[in-house]
């Protein structure tokens, strides 16, 4: 029996790719994440190029595992991962739709990133659960490096924003 080559396709990449989700944030695929910059098939090897949003994130090896194991089982045999920090990863990036799964998470979104941080990080930030702007930081650093914990003045509970970038 003649083995037969399967053919890759550079869409089926991208669709099986966008079912991987970020291990930090799981209502969102490393596609929304815009972590996955570039799928390129050549001679049916396949190579990724993505760009972490920290450049210390510690689910980089847990994507990078995710993006080869889910690769093999549709069946690529040559995987290349390559990381690119250019341009380097904004949440700016982040489409509005991306940006509302997020809120329907219960993680306030970013907001767009202004030419001087400080004036990012002083407009309001809405409580995702009520929609009140009567926030404060709880601490610069919430369950992800990503993330920062903030108080609902209005309805007291406590809720994540995922920092501007």
């Amino acid at each position: 029996m003649i083995a037969v080559k399967k053919i890759i396709d550079e869409q089926a990449i991208w669709d099986e790719l966008a079912k991987i989700l970020d291990p930090e944030i799981p209502v969102l695929s490393l596609v929304e994440m815009k972590i996955i910059r570039l799928v390129t098939v050549e001679n049916n090897a396949v190579t990724i190029l993505m760009s972490p949003t920290f450049i210390g994130c510690p689910a980089l090896d847990q994507m990078k595992q995710d993006i080869y194991t889910r690769l093999t089982e549709m069946g690529c045999e040559h995987i290349r991962i390559d990381m690119t920090f250019s341009p380097p990863w904004s949440t700016d990036m982040l489409e509005e739709s991306t940006l509302e799964k997020l809120r329907a998470y219960g993680v306030a979104p970013p907001p767009k990133n202004e030419k001087i941080l400080s004036d990012t990080l002083s407009k309001p930030v809405s409580c995702p659960l009520c929609g009140s702007h009567e926030t404060r930081v709880q601490s610069l650093f919430g369950a992800t490096l990503c993330k920062q914990m903030y108080i609902c003045e209005s309805c007291k509970q406590p809720f994540e924003r995922f920092k501007p970038v």
